[in-house]
């Protein structure tokens, strides 16, 4: 990979890392929710889990969508049933000392597993796997994975210490309850793109 192309990987990576989407809006109610140490299996999942799907997608996985198209829409719905049922969890969610009825965080092995239902983490693994790694070489799809983690890992935590700094806000029932449908809604928000477009 030249120098030019992976500079452009690296702000193809950070920008898409940093930006909203399911992983994150989920980080920052866990953060807020359950605070930053609770967080940390969660966040570890996402991106030690996301390097295990752009490397597998890397080396041909994305050939199985080009064989298989219904594959494509078996995923789709999976990850529409999964994401609706998240929302769900998160709306109903409380502070920790709210009770056992207030949840848990999301452990690290969830949070590695959902890539593989996110729309948004698939829709990165592919672009980078078919951009910046054509030629599917072990030695390519490797960098493109290490790269993607050692940025992705920072971006996604952001978000987990954001909703931890807003825990100094959401002081009320009333207040996390409030935060906490918001998120709901905006993570149904973010499947605008998988329901209406592709």
């Amino acid at each position: 990979m030249t120098h030019d192309l992976l500079a452009a990987f690296a702000l193809f990576a950070f920008v898409s890392s940093i930006t909203p989407g399911p992983n994150n809006l989920m980080l920052m109610a866990s953060g807020a929710n359950f605070g930053f140490l609770q967080s940390i299996p969660h966040m570890l999942g996402i991106g030690i889990g996301f390097m295990v799907m752009v490397a597998l997608v890397g080396i041909g996985l994305m050939q199985v969508f080009d064989t298989f198209p219904i594959a494509h829409t078996i995923l789709k719905t999976a990850s529409v049933a999964y994401l609706l049922y998240l929302a769900w969890k998160i709306a109903h969610a409380s502070a920790p000392n709210a009770g056992e009825s207030g949840g848990t965080p999301m452990t690290f092995l969830q949070a590695a597993l959902f890539q593989w239902v996110n729309p948004k983490a698939w829709t990165m693994a592919l672009t980078a796997s078919a951009v910046y790694a054509p030629d599917r070489s072990l030695l390519s799809v490797a960098l493109v994975a290490a790269i993607f983690g050692l940025i992705n890992l920072p971006c996604v935590s952001s978000w987990t210490v954001l909703g931890q700094q807003m825990r100094r806000l959401l002081t009320s029932p009333r207040r996390l309850t409030l935060f906490n449908w918001t998120m709901a809604a905006l993570l149904v928000a973010s499947l605008y793109p998988v329901l209406f477009t592709g």
